[in-house]
């Protein structure tokens, strides 16, 4: 999905998952009818792809913060990309 916001364009093909709630329940990989994606672009900056399946939805894309986007990591079952690689910076050991 492509998508201008603030005239910046964000496209989920050139962008790479950081982290996301996809999961196959052996029939599909729809969380009741809906996922989320977060998503860092080349540049750094961190958008959410909304995929849905219900005819009075859309899918949309929304940009977030560097904060936001750590909290979405933190929360997200899948993590592909790991804190250091889509933050920048080391995990702090308790």
């Amino acid at each position: 999905m492509k998508e201008i916001v603030n005239r910046k364009l964000y496209d989920t093909d050139t962008a790479d998952i950081v982290a996301d709630d996809k999961y196959w329940d052996g029939h599909n990989w729809d969380r009741q009818g809906r996922n989320m994606t977060l998503y860092k672009t080349k540049k750094g900056a961190f958008f959410t792809h909304h995929e849905t399946r219900w005819a009075t939805e859309l899918d949309s894309i929304i940009v977030v913060d560097l904060e936001e986007a750590k909290n979405m990591w933190e929360r997200l079952p899948n993590c592909p990309m790991s804190w250091e690689t889509a933050f920048e910076e080391l995990v702090e050991i308790a």
